[in-house]
């Protein structure tokens, strides 16, 4: 779950953007105590994420609007359902509009993208995982979205895990290093705790990588035939994920190679914002 604490920042930031200069089109029409109500409704199916950052929005802009929550994160949604109502100063509602709209239809986008891929692979014992590809200052919120869609996180950030990738391994064989002196090297200079996964795109790579003590091998934008060929190499003898130009409709038989993984990238920075409106009712 979200707190508070963790929303507060990247909200006030996105009011800054959006409102610090106030808004001109209310503040010269509507008066400044008339009050009202609006709904935020979907108008098309997918998964809803975001709702409470949304309600941050608003009471950030006035703490005297009140926000019902209908629909939770993780809920799906289908045309005309009502997420939330909210309740007070029009100036007000109009004001935290965009913005919290920003957020909960682009996090809704990322669930529903996410929960689309999941649903391809039911069945079969593999995990739906995001990537660092998240938009600048949004990275916690995103991830937050690929969890309630279904799927889970892989890297928060570089500290969060050792993965040796092409241009690690580029640099290194420059220096007269193979695979199994870079993970050997990788283990002496970190924490022992942490994983040590390699990036490889042959069956010969992942041999290597296997060989040399990796706990994950990444099997980055391997065609179907050589992803087999890997896995039935590798034999369960460490975990596997599955990388590159992985698309919806692709996924499943990348599922039935035997991958443990498959990280998808387009959860997080493709992933089309879920339609949803705010409605303001008339009095």
């Amino acid at each position: 779950m979200l707190t508070q604490f963790q929303t507060q920042e990247v909200v006030d930031h996105a009011l800054a953007e959006d409102i610090s200069w106030g808004d001109i089109t209310a503040e010269a029409l509507i008066p400044p105590n008339q009050r009202g109500r609006a709904c935020l409704v979907a108008k098309t199916s997918g998964v809803v994420a975001g709702v409470e950052v949304a309600k941050e929005v608003f009471l950030r802009v006035d703490p005297e609007v009140e926000v019902e929550v209908l629909i939770q994160d993780g809920s799906k949604v289908q045309p005309e359902d009502i997420i939330a109502r909210v309740c007070g100063r029009i100036s007000s509602i109009l004001k935290a509009e965009r913005t919290a709209l920003n957020f909960l239809q682009r996090l809704s986008g990322i669930a529903s993208e996410t929960n689309r891929y999941v649903e391809a692979v039911k069945g079969l014992p593999v995990r739906i995982m995001d990537t660092r590809k998240t938009a600048p200052g949004l990275r916690l919120l995103q991830k937050y979205a690929v969890r309630v869609g279904g799927g889970e996180n892989h890297r928060m950030n570089l500290g969060d895990g050792i993965l040796i990738k092409d241009n690690h391994l580029a640099a290194l064989h420059s220096q007269g290093l193979n695979i199994k002196q870079v993970i050997t090297k990788a283990r002496q200079n970190a924490s022992r705790r942490l994983k040590v996964e390699v990036e490889v795109r042959t069956v010969q790579e992942a041999e290597e990588a296997v060989e040399a003590g990796a706990d994950i091998i990444m099997l980055d934008n391997m065609s179907l035939e050589d992803m087999c060929k890997a896995v039935k190499s590798i034999n369960g003898r460490t975990l596997i994920e599955a990388s590159g130009g992985v698309t919806l409709d692709k996924v499943r038989a990348i599922a039935e190679t035997g991958v443990d993984f498959i990280s998808i990238g387009a959860l997080t920075h493709s992933a089309r914002a879920l339609d949803i409106s705010l409605e303001l009712e008339e009095a």
